[in-house]
């Protein structure tokens, strides 16, 4: 299959140019030509996750052999995604038993093993990631390692927690951590930077690793599928309400590649903290970023969601369509301190401030299916303990990873700066 910008719907890319240009020549997003429609019925015959994401991996991607894709899948999908009924009509889907405790696991591991793949021999890609929190250590982990990929993470100096901080910084070999002293959005902004510097991008052969990356983005929608599995054999229903914790949307924008692909979904309601940009294009029709502000959800601390694109994209620009098939809600700390707790105090059920956003849309909307939990609650452990009004012991493997000393590089908002690291490796 090739690929097209969001900007330009007239030049195709092959799937290796499209994957390591991470970003199009015109600074736009990358989308498949066309969009694959599955057979249901074969997609919910597959008895394990890794076999059905192989097959729903081939419909994108069939430069590659069956043999090779459940190869790929199977590596990268070596957990398990359980859908966890906590009380009658509060489902979620658990996607944080990866290795980093995070959804992002799931397009960062098949990234790995697929870039892995498409690097050619002596000649190095160089992939670099703006993370919030849990990319980083995410595309840290999937790429530990990876023969002929150097992987450069930039993260906003002292607004991730201490755990993910040591995720990024504590691997070493092809696996380089930079601190800026900014937001999320400058880190974000950096990776943009370089990605449409074609000099410097042909030259290093420079890649992001970001939900903007198409081999980390179409990957997310594989668990919609196996969401809706579990879901209809549980409750016999079809057609769920997504809720999806939003904070650059790729996750979101995911659910609606799935949708597109033949997926029964009803429609997704996504929930912001106080960034609340999309909330207020959703109810308004205006996209109007304004700056990012810390909050307890930081991973979705995003003002200027990438994935937007993709999103528009989709629905042709059209705003009625949009809102018609997304709602939106938004809460702030204090809401998400108090859904932490209630989740706690009614069914004995720890969250994570981000996963907590999804539980609380999904009871003032009353949708009818499941949200996506994105992140273990023990990532978060000092914003869970205070949400709950007394400290929680941090489990193993939390407790000895955050005690472990990494290494970083700290930087001002620079882009030069990280040139100058990339080319040094």
């Amino acid at each position: 299959m090739r690929f097209y910008s969001t900007r330009n719907k007239e030049a195709f890319y092959s799937l290796k140019d499209a994957a390591i240009m991470g970003l199009a020549p015109d600074g736009g997003l990358f989308m498949p030509e066309t969009i694959p429609e599955v057979d249901i019925d074969k997609v919910m015959s597959f008895e394990t996750f890794p076999e059905m994401s192989a097959y729903l991996a081939k419909q994108f991607f069939g430069e590659f052999s069956d043999k090779e894709l459940l190869e790929m899948t199977t590596k990268a999908f070596c957990f398990d995604v359980p859908l966890n009924e906590i009380a009658p009509g509060f489902s979620t889907l658990e996607l944080f038993h990866g290795p980093t405790f995070a959804f992002k696991d799931v397009g960062a591991g098949f990234m790995g093993q697929m870039m892995g793949r498409l690097a050619d021999e002596g000649k190095a890609i160089n992939v670099i990631a703006a993370t919030s929190g849990d990319t980083g250590s995410a595309v840290a982990n999937g790429f530990y390692k990876v023969n002929g990929v150097n992987v450069t993470v930039l993260y906003p100096k002292g607004k991730v927690s201490r755990f993910q901080e040591s995720q990024m910084t504590t691997l070493g070999h092809n696996i380089h951590a930079v601190a800026v002293e900014g937001c999320f959005d400058d880190c974000q902004a950096i990776v943009k930077k370089l990605l449409s510097d074609k000099e410097f991008h042909d030259s290093y052969r420079l890649t992001s690793a970001n939900s903007i990356n198409i081999l980390r983005w179409i990957p997310q929608s594989f668990y919609y599928f196996w969401a809706y599995k579990q879901w209809k054999s549980r409750t016999g229903k079809v057609c769920p309400t997504v809720v999806v914790p939003s904070g650059n949307i790729g996750n979101l924008a995911a659910g609606v590649l799935a949708k597109r692909m033949g997926l029964p979904i009803a429609g997704f309601v996504a929930a912001n903290n106080s960034n609340d940009t999309f909330f207020r294009y959703l109810e308004s029709g205006e996209y109007a970023p304004t700056p990012t502000v810390p909050t307890v959800a930081n991973a979705m601390d995003v003002s200027a969601p990438s994935n937007f694109e993709r999103i528009l994209c989709f629905y042709g620009n059209d705003y009625p369509s949009i809102s018609a098939d997304i709602k939106g809600r938004c809460y702030d700390d204090d809401a998400i301190r108090a859904a932490i707790k209630e989740m706690n105090d009614r069914y004995g059920y720890l969250s994570c401030p981000h996963s907590a956003t999804g539980y609380l849309a999904t009871k003032d909307t009353g949708a009818d299916g499941f949200w996506l939990s994105t992140a273990h609650y023990a990532k978060f452990i000092n914003v869970v303990s205070e949400a709950l009004g007394k400290e929680l012991p941090l489990i193993e493997p939390f407790h000895s990873i955050s005690m472990k000393e990494g290494q970083h590089t700290d930087i001002p908002v620079d882009s030069d700066a990280v040139k100058a690291i990339i080319k040094s490796l």
